[in-house]
């Protein structure tokens, strides 16, 4: 196959950062997919109904004109959330569900959940009312190695949530790990997961052969190859419980090549390039529409997207730097090449 055309797909999972960089970057997104969720790290977070409004705002003046693309936002759960205004926020459209950073878990977290319990008020009202619940599956105690926080946050956190409440619908965002996959798998209905590019493409070697390569490094922290293995089956088996999100997280060269650099995979200028790759590799090409364009839509009970993207096997060229506003940042596959290319979106 040479050619395949699918149903436009949604980003169920990125981040557009404020100000300059989120001007430069939101047309790369609007490009390739109809819809997104929106993540509120910001800083300050987005923990308000208001905030996501305004955010909103923001995002869709930074759209190229004639471009048809909707964000669809999210609230940053703290240990203060109000449920109420949450759940106006829900009922008015304005926010489609909420986010779960255990405090210091990534960026701009520390304002996140610092136990579970805490908010527990609240998640029992988005069971009520249908909103999803994005859960960021790491734990962050300092006696737990960084390359097991998925593992450990299954046991301690996931399972004792989903057991509580099995009518909470739950996304468990960019998994990392075989632990995570086999959890979703044997989860109920309402439980999902999220599958980024880089991890079907990396293991933590690329981080760290040949010396530290800040552009390879994201949170949750690509694992063993035992682990990117189990994701590439899970995303292209057809499961409808794994989905395209590509957790793309822009941040400028200077900010990753330093002494304490970054945690962010930039994906989203060739994310469904990116993806595709996988699929044809795995023998899996007409499973790629359910993954990128149908899985997501439906557990967050949205409505399929009525056009068409088309990608070509004709191979495209990763640019080594794409403008981010104020500086450049580095792409996923920076310098490199990909065998599919958007033909048309």
């Amino acid at each position: 196959m040479t050619r395949i055309t699918i149903r436009r797909p949604d980003d169920m999972h990125l981040h557009f950062r404020d100000g300059a960089t989120m001007r430069a970057v939101v047309p790369f997104t609007a490009h390739q997919f109809a819809r997104a969720i929106v993540m509120p790290n910001l800083a300050p977070p987005v923990t308000t109904s208001a905030m996501a409004a305004d955010y909103r705002e923001r995002i869709m003046a930074a759209v190229p004109k004639g471009g048809a693309f909707t964000p669809l936002m999210t609230l940053y759960l703290t240990d203060s959330t109000g449920a109420d205004d949450l759940a106006a926020g829900h009922e008015r459209g304005i926010v489609t569900a909420a986010k779960l950073y255990p405090a210091g878990a990534t960026t701009n977290s520390a304002s996140g959940v610092t136990d579970v319990a805490n908010i527990m008020g609240v998640l029992e009202r988005m069971a009520a009312i249908g909103m999803p619940l994005c859960v960021h599956g790491e734990v962050t105690s300092a006696d737990i190695d960084i390359f097991d926080r998925e593992a450990v946050f299954i046991e301690r956190v996931m399972a004792p949530l989903v057991e509580r409440l099995p009518e909470l619908k739950v996304i468990f965002e960019h998994v990392t790990t075989e632990d995570a996959v086999a959890f979703v798998q044997g989860a109920g209905v309402n439980v999902a997961a999220t599958i980024t590019p880089q991890h079907l493409h990396i293991n933590r070697n690329a981080m760290l052969v040949g010396g530290i390569r800040p552009h390879m490094y994201c949170l949750p922290v690509a694992k063993r190859e035992k682990h990117r293995l189990a994701l590439r089956q899970a995303a292209t088996s057809g499961s409808a419980k794994f989905f395209l999100g590509t957790d793309s997280a822009p941040h400028h060269r200077h900010t990753k090549e330093t002494a304490c650099g970054c945690a962010g995979i930039f994906n989203a200028p060739y994310a469904l390039e990116s993806y595709l790759t996988v699929f044809e590799e795995k023998g899996a090409l007409d499973r790629f529409e359910g993954f990128a364009s149908e899985h997501g839509a439906r557990f967050y009970g949205l409505p399929l997207n009525e056009g068409t993207v088309t990608l070509e096997k004709t191979g495209v060229e990763i640019a080594a730097e794409v403008s981010g506003g104020e500086a450049p940042i580095v792409p996923f596959h920076a310098g490199g090449t990909l065998p599919w290319r958007l033909a048309n979106a």
